[in-house]
């Protein structure tokens, strides 16, 4: 009987030890996709020229206004000429880092709001040969409607 029972233990031991074997994994490895390259850092001189540039409503599917933007290899003369507008507006380069150029303008008179004195700020980088970027206008007005977002988009002039 002594035996039986040890033979018993034994067997329930054996049975529920694990093995170090075990079954190979045999479902496919799901392949990472690779970290695209970060983008090259932007320099003044990659956008230095004169843009046609189209200044559109957030959601992009309606132009609001249109410009020249001209951009100088260093932080002077940039400007901004807006059609029936005798005098270019000033923008200033606020700084350059990573594949954005932070700008400034204002304040001026806004070609939008007629009457009324507005100061942009916004980013601009180089995507696919266009110039684009998100600007945010803020009016000087007494009202809660002062300030607008404004996605731009600019081709090289010829």
């Amino acid at each position: 009987m002594r035996r039986f029972a040890l033979l018993c233990c034994v067997a329930a031991f054996v049975g529920c030890a694990k093995s170090d074997n075990q079954p190979a994994d045999t479902t496919p490895a799901v392949a990472t996709p690779p970290v695209p390259p970060a983008p090259k850092p932007i320099v003044l001189a990659d956008v230095a020229g004169k843009w046609n540039v189209k200044g559109m409503n957030e959601a992009g599917d309606s132009t609001l206004v249109t410009y020249v933007f001209t951009a100088t290899p260093d932080t002077a003369g940039w400007s901004i000429k807006f059609a029936n507008v005798a005098k270019p507006v000033r923008v200033h380069v606020v700084s350059v880092a990573g594949d954005s150029i932070v700008i400034a303008a204002g304040p001026y008179p806004s070609v939008l709001r007629k009457g009324v004195q507005v100061r942009t700020t916004g980013a601009l980088r180089l995507q696919d040969g266009k110039l684009v970027g998100v600007s945010t206008a803020h009016y000087t007005v007494k009202t809660s409607d002062s300030v607008r977002v404004v996605r731009t988009e600019g081709t090289r002039a010829p």
